[in-house]
C-alpha cells in the first residue's frame, strides 16, 4: 500500500472516532494511490510521503466554504482543494491538498441511496482524492474518465459501481 501522510481534523458533526477515520482513510486512499501509481502510471514524489489533509465537518461549515470558493451558497458532500495545480499523470507536489467532508449531507445521501455510511464515505474519499490529482467531472469526457477510475478503485476495495443501478455493497 502506498505511503501517504494523512492529517485528520474533526471539526463538527457526528463523525466516527479519529482512530476509525484514520484507519479507513489510510486503507481507502492507500488503495487509490496504489491504483493510480500502477494502472495510470501516476508519479509520486520520491522523497517522503505526500501529505493529504482530511477535514470532517458539518453542512453549515461546508456551505460557507462552498459559497466562498465556488460561489454556491449550499452544502455539498465533499470539496477538494489541490495544494498545487496538477494535471492527471503529472508529478504532484509534496502536499497533495485538502479534502473536506460534510457529515449531514453524507448521511442523508447514504440513506437516500440505500448505502452504508462507510461505503458512501469511501466513495467520496476516492472522489475527493482524484480531484487532488487533477481529475474532474465538468465535461462529459472528463467525467467518464473520473467515474471509471472511481469504479475501478472501489472494486479493488470490494465495493460495487457507485454509478450503476445497484447499491454499493
Amino acid at each position: 500500500m502506498s505511503e501517504l501522510d494523512i492529517q485528520i481534523s474533526i471539526e463538527e458533526g457526528a463523525w466516527p472516532s479519529e482512530e476509525r477515520l484514520f484507519e479507513m482513510s489510510g486503507r481507502v486512499l492507500g488503495a487509490a494511490a496504489d491504483y493510480l501509481r500502477k494502472q495510470e502510471k501516476q508519479p509520486f514524489p520520491k522523497t517522503g510521503a505526500p501529505e493529504v489533509s482530511l477535514v470532517f465537518t458539518n453542512d453549515e461549515s461546508i456551505r460557507a466554504i462552498n459559497a466562498e470558493w465556488r460561489s454556491q451558497d449550499k452544502p455539498t458532500n465533499v470539496l477538494s482543494f489541490p495544494a498545487f495545480p496538477v494535471t492527471p499523470g503529472k508529478m504532484p507536489g509534496p502536499m497533495l491538498g485538502d479534502i473536506i467532508f460534510a457529515e449531514e449531507t453524507l448521511t442523508r445521501e447514504a440513506a437516500d441511496l440505500g448505502k452504508s455510511f462507510d461505503d458512501h464515505l469511501t466513495h467520496l474519499m476516492v472522489h475527493g482524492f482524484l480531484h487532488l490529482f487533477g481529475y474532474d467531472h465538468m465535461e462529459d469526457e472528463e467525467a467518464e474518465k473520473m467515474e471509471g477510475l472511481e469504479t475501478r478503485i472501489l472494486a479493488e476495495l470490494g465495493l460495487s459501481d457507485p454509478y450503476g443501478d445497484g447499491p454499493e455493497e
